[in-house]
């Protein structure tokens, strides 16, 4: 029961990242024709909540911590443990790589900047943070597809492999 929770707990924190990232996307063609002044003032308002202190950074550490200790967890079950180890690289890759080599160095300007003082290259680094976060969304997707097919892939497919499961241990079906 609790490699079930844990995994279930794994999940909800995937998605609910990848739903962060995924309203990133949606809203990436109306932001790329603000202005320099509305564009600054979104950044600096609309995002509060989605990174450090906001409920965005413990998703975000939760989701990469849960998906790295399930790896651990599954490790002696081979599929799954290379597609929630696949997940967890994922997330790595999205966070920190893509997000500190990519999207911060734009909030740092973005957040150093107001609608009367845009930053020369603001186009530039508007590009950057958003392809940033489609990026993020990618790598999000496939780390949730992982761990949703690791799942799937226990589940049985057969009458055959259900009778077979009746003899094995609890702990061994989760």
């Amino acid at each position: 029961m609790f490699l079930r929770m844990w995994r279930f707990t794994t999940i909800i924190l995937t998605a609910l990242l990848m739903g962060m990232t995924f309203c990133h996307v949606l809203e990436l063609s109306a932001k790329m024709n603000y202005d320099g002044s509305l564009y600054v003032t979104v950044q600096n308002s609309l995002y509060q909540q989605f990174g450090g202190p906001g409920i965005g950074a413990f998703m975000t550490l939760g989701a990469i911590l849960t998906t790295a200790v399930l790896s651990f967890l599954v490790r002696k079950r081979r599929q799954v443990f290379y597609l929630t180890l696949t997940a967890t690289v994922c997330l790595l890759l999205a966070f920190p790589v893509v997000f500190y080599l990519f999207t911060e160095p734009a909030n740092i300007v973005f957040r150093n900047s107001t609608p009367e003082s845009l930053p020369t290259d603001w186009m530039r680094l508007r590009e950057q943070w958003e392809y940033s976060h489609a990026a993020s969304f990618v790598l999000h997707l496939l780390a949730f597809s992982a761990l949703v097919f690791s799942v799937l892939i226990e589940i049985p497919v057969n009458r055959s492999r259900i009778d077979s499961l009746k003899d094995c241990p609890r702990d061994r079906i989760a």
